[in-house]
């Protein structure tokens, strides 16, 4: 089994696709480290967001997902 990581709005633009697998365990510095270098950066932003499992993350840093999980990385929403 694996972790999916799912890229949704301006981090699928980024990351030029929808979605990756990583193997899990997975905690914030191994995502750091799969994700392209431009997602990597924009993931540095405190805007964006993290969901693990459909529950969002208050601290990213503290991220701990498992085999089976789905990591939402979500961006800042603006709107008017």
């Amino acid at each position: 089994m694996s972790v999916r990581v799912v890229f949704l709005g301006r981090l699928r633009d980024l990351a030029e696709r929808d979605e990756m697998a990583l193997p899990g365990p997975m905690d914030w510095q191994v995502l750091l480290q799969a994700v392209p270098s431009s997602v990597r950066d924009a993931l540095q932003d405190d805007r964006v967001r993290v969901a693990c499992g459909g529950n969002l993350v208050a601290d990213k840093s503290q991220l701990n997902a498992v085999d089976g999980d789905e990591v939402a990385l979500l961006p800042p929403v603006s709107g008017g």
